[in-house]
């Protein structure tokens, strides 16, 4: 009884060491079928495939998929969907089985046959299907994303249905998409019909956003609006709002749109023109944002306004080193504390801590000294350590 134990005990582990053998077998020819995949070596990946699914290896359902991949990418259509019809009905519970979908319609359209986006179950695979008729039958496409859009479908697949649905040029696919960027209630569907319009240009869409921007009192709509009219490279139209919209956060977004815009001429005349100090400082971050140096340093040294001056200033220093010679010449013009204190600060953000041991070796004053002095001792450079001792040693 005891020797039939064993016995039994010897071919239980010898089968298992078999099975695992053949299992690091197929585990090889399975990567190395992959790789010949990465490499397009289609034919030699199909053979790897073939010997996968011929030793019953756990790994048979995916070395299908890729055969069927492979034969696809040869245009072998028909045998692709082939191999695709023998991994559903010998493995129905795969996880390849969404990849496997998606892997047939593509053989379908490729092939010439038609697919049906009703008759898909997962999301991804509808919008798929969608996207492929959209090319081939449009007249029968535009009805399924309209029903996508106004079902109760998820958010994420109405954003990709309204995405494929903006690629159309045709009139259908036009008007569905201006009533859902003029319609508040879905918002965030609204805010992706108004990007689209202004991605994708044409003097339809941004006269169809100046349409909608006329029509609407949401600051929000408004707002995505004129950032379509920026992407849109539409600068007549930011710059029509930003000086003469009557909200003034609307103004403010019009204004710092230009400056992403580069718009420096229209900056500057509007800045002439202005009369309100919050205006002036979101013109003049505008012009920071825009790279304007040669105006930032006009207004750091004649702007009348102290206050804007010291704006000016604060920008003039974030602008990099090659403005220290304005900030030098206007700290040593200016007799306002607010503009020379503006001036120490914009050296320090600029980490220019020779330009403030210069300063605190020649001013007089005790109080700029100073200040020059603290900002020194927060930055920690070895020319700022230098200088410390230097003044303990005085």
């Amino acid at each position: 009884m005891k020797q039939k134990r064993i016995a039994i005990t010897i071919i239980v582990t010898l089968c298992l060491a078999a099975a695992a053998l053949a299992q690091n077998q197929a585990d090889k020819l399975y990567e190395e079928g992959r790789k010949l995949i990465d490499e397009s070596r289609w034919d030699e990946a199909i053979q790897r495939f073939d010997q996968v699914v011929g030793q019953g290896s756990e790994r048979a359902d995916g070395a299908l998929y890729w055969k069927a991949y492979a034969q696809d990418k040869q245009g072998l259509q028909s045998a692709a969907l082939t191999t695709l019809q023998e991994l559903r009905s010998r493995f129905p519970e795969s996880r390849w089985l969404d990849e496997a979908k998606a892997l047939e319609m593509k053989a379908r359209r490729e092939s010439g046959q038609p697919v049906d986006p009703e008759r898909q179950g997962n999301e991804d695979l509808k919008l798929i299907a969608i996207n492929s008729l959209i090319h081939s039958d449009p007249e029968k496409a535009l009805p399924l994303l309209e029903k996508v859009l106004r079902g109760d479908a998820s958010d994420r697949l109405k954003k990709k249905a309204l995405f494929v649905l903006a690629q159309s040029n045709s009139p259908q696919a036009r008007e569905i998409h201006s009533r859902i960027a003029r319609d508040g209630s879905n918002p965030e569907l609204q805010k992706e019909a108004i990007e689209h319009l202004g991605i994708f240009g044409g003097p339809e869409n941004r006269a169809l956003l100046s349409e909608i921007y006329a029509a609407s009192s949401d600051v929000r709509v408004k707002k995505r609006i004129l950032n379509s009219f920026m992407v849109a490279g539409e600068r007549e139209r930011v710059l029509k709002a930003a000086e003469s919209e009557q909200d003034p956060e609307l103004r403010r977004e019009a204004v710092q749109l230009l400056g992403v815009m580069g718009a420096r001429e229209d900056l500057w005349r509007m800045y002439q023109r202005e009369s309100e100090t919050r205006v002036k400082k979101r013109i003049i971050e505008a012009l920071f944002v825009a790279g304007d140096t040669e105006r930032m340093g006009q207004l750091a040294r004649s702007e009348q306004s102290v206050e804007l001056r010291a704006e000016a200033v604060e920008k003039l220093g974030l602008m990099g080193h090659e403005t220290a010679p304005h900030l030098k010449a206007l700290y040593a013009e200016s007799k306002d504390e607010k503009v020379r204190k503006a001036v120490l600060n914009a050296f320090f953000l600029q980490g220019n801590d020779r330009a403030l041991i210069e300063i605190a070796r020649k001013e007089t004053d005790l109080r700029m000294k100073k200040e020059a002095v603290e900002k020194l001792s927060l930055m920690g450079s070895k020319e700022a350590q230098e200088f410390m001792l230097e003044l303990l040693n005085q």
